[in-house]
């Protein structure tokens, strides 16, 4: 994914599912600079991690 869709899924009304490595994530904030988010997994929102923007995915069939 590229920075510019992570901005927009963020701004979103509506829930778009992202995966990052397999597991379903919400983005928390991104970080232009160094096109980075913070994201949680759904089954763990109290652990977050900082990873690269290219590395989440944009799952559209579900």
């Amino acid at each position: 994914m590229d920075l510019t869709r992570a901005q927009e899924i963020v701004r979103s009304d509506e829930k778009i599912v992202v995966h990052y490595k397999g597991d379903s994530v919400w983005i928390d904030e991104l970080d232009e600079s160094t096109q980075t988010a913070r994201i949680h997994t759904e089954r763990n929102p109290a652990s977050s991690l900082r990873v690269e923007v290219g590395q989440l995915e944009e799952r559209r069939d579900q």
